[in-house]
């Protein structure tokens, strides 16, 4: 099944973002503003299922834009993982113009 990954913020699923970082472990309950501030604050990148349309996966950076970054909140709804989906947000992401003079990643997680 065909999924596209996309860096464009217009492509993003509010409702659905929102509800699987609502159910993930590091943003239980939380609020669907703060998820909206989150996302206009940070380059993310979705994919989404092109049979539905509907976004089934999500990698954000909150960055400087210079020398560093912070990889946060990659999740990809269950159904659709093991495709290698994580690493093809992660893949894109690295690839964004205001990513290339970044020097110094960081990701954090429990697991």
């Amino acid at each position: 099944m065909p999924i596209t990954i996309s860096l464009d913020p217009a492509r993003q699923d509010l409702d659905a973002i929102h509800r699987m970082l609502a159910g993930t472990y590091w943003s239980p309950g939380i609020r669907r503003d703060v998820v909206a501030e989150a996302l206009r604050n940070s380059i993310t990148a979705v994919a989404i299922d092109d049979a539905t349309g509907a976004t089934i996966g999500l990698a954000r950076v909150v960055t400087d834009r210079a020398t560093f970054a912070w990889l946060c909140d990659v999740f990809v709804d269950e159904r659709f993982r093991g495709q290698g989906l994580s690493r093809r947000m992660i893949e894109e992401l690295e690839r964004h113009p205001s990513l290339q003079t970044v020097r110094r990643w960081a990701l954090a997680t429990r697991d």
